[in-house]
């Protein structure tokens, strides 16, 4: 049973969660986090879709994650309906740091894929840490419909899903080396040499990349 003091304190650390300060925010949040209360759940849920500060939807996630799973897995998994990006991209977050494998038939393929390269990269993070056993090569080749997706940083966050992955990705990425477009040929080239190398650097992999791509060369010959 809680107590009406803790009761109190948790309704007022909850009440500055809409605080203009950033600083106030981050401390109500981890006041939630610290006592833990299945009332204050979707309030976090909700908060983390706008909360503008980094720090701050980091430690929601975190105050997330101190409550029980079989409460707060069912609210992120709606979340992920949301038409909010941001709502969508922290619930595929938070759902990573939990590691409750139940949340994975949530992580679909429109997720996978969705346009918005934030929530991608969350729904690509969150689908390697809860990948079941056996679904690996199934997850490896929704992926690899993104490589040569987005600037660098979208592209390395996607070889780090694949290379996590491990050797079950490699079928996938010596079939886009040979893809007619020239940046899934590359991206392709550079993710299979971390698979074969992870200390290599994605810099250094992508630039040899680019230059067997532009040599006219496959990713086998290197």
């Amino acid at each position: 049973m809680i107590a009406p003091q803790e009761d109190t304190n948790t309704m007022r650390a909850l009440q500055r969660l809409d605080d203009t300060d950033p600083s106030v925010r981050l401390r109500a949040a981890l006041a939630v986090g610290t006592a833990p209360d299945i009332r204050s759940v979707g309030t976090l849920v909700e908060r983390s879709a706008i909360e503008p500060e980094f720090s701050v939807r980091d430690m929601l996630t975190w105050a997330l994650t101190r409550h029980s799973p079989s409460i707060t897995v069912p609210v992120l998994i709606a979340e992920l309906r949301s038409e909010r990006a941001q709502a969508r991209s922290q619930a595929l977050h938070t759902l990573s740091k939990v590691g409750d494998r139940q949340a994975w038939p949530a992580i679909t393929r429109d997720l996978l894929t969705d346009a918005d390269n934030e929530v991608a990269r969350s729904a690509w993070r969150a689908a390697v840490a809860l990948v079941p056993q056996g679904a690996e090569a199934g997850l490896a080749d929704v992926l690899a419909t993104q490589l040569g997706r987005g600037e660098r940083e979208t592209q390395l966050s996607l070889s780090r899903a694949l290379t996590a992955l491990g050797e079950v990705v490699m079928p996938v990425l010596r079939a886009a080396m040979t893809d007619a477009v020239p940046r899934v040929r590359e991206h392709a080239i550079a993710t299979e040499r971390l698979v074969r190398d992870p200390d290599a650097g994605f810099g250094f992999a992508i630039e040899e990349a680019k230059r067997i791509v532009a040599l006219g060369r496959s990713g086998h010959e290197g």
